[in-house]
């Protein structure tokens, strides 16, 4: 997305601010933007800040799962209804801390191999294996996964997770469990590969 006149530098977030009547402002560019308008900002990496406009309280998080959603009801489905059970299944579990930086890790790990990824897709247009790439991420980020989960089983916490003095060691059958999760998904792609 280009940049037009009066936009902040990418490293200076633009501040969007929402009223009561649900419309988002763009303080920027000083006009009134829609939700698409916002993802496509974030599809083109503008950074930016939505502020509640009563309250200037940081509505951010709200916004941006808005979008989700919006996204979602369009047809452009990402996240598997099992994923989106196990993610709602987490909320008030003892992990939960441990939860958000895993994602991001993981996120952080698929943008750095999507340019392979694409590589691979064009290798499979031209007879290559489709799940070939899918497998070597998934099998990355639950190695990432494993070694953050026994580090926080063992009472350490992983880098870029900090460890609070309230926070409960993980339970011995919630990691097995969790390890039985990961061995169901890494059959599942191999299933899937071998299709």
């Amino acid at each position: 997305m280009a940049k037009t006149a009066g936009r902040p530098s990418n490293d200076e977030a633009i501040t969007i601010k929402k009223y009561a009547n649900r419309r988002l402002y763009n303080t920027a560019t000083s006009s009134y933007v829609t939700l698409d308008f916002l993802a496509e900002m974030v599809k083109g990496g503008e950074e930016f800040v939505v502020k509640d406009a009563k309250t200037g309280d940081d509505i951010t998080r709200s916004v941006l799962t808005q979008i989700i959603f919006e996204e979602e009801g369009k047809g452009e489905h990402l996240l598997p209804i099992s994923f989106l059970r196990k993610l709602i299944g987490l909320y008030g579990d003892n992990l939960q801390s441990f939860v958000p930086s895993y994602l991001e890790m993981s996120m952080e790990a698929f943008s750095k191999n999507q340019e392979a990824m694409k590589n691979s897709m064009a290798e499979t247009m031209s007879g290559g294996s489709p799940f070939k790439v899918f497998e070597d991420v998934a099998r990355q980020n639950m190695t990432m996964f494993e070694q953050g989960m026994k580090m926080f089983g063992g009472g350490i916490a992983a880098p870029g997770f900090p460890t609070h003095p309230t926070e409960r060691t993980a339970d011995p059958s919630e990691i097995e469990s969790l390890r039985a999760q990961v061995e169901e998904l890494k059959k599942q792609l191999k299933e899937k590969s071998s299709a």
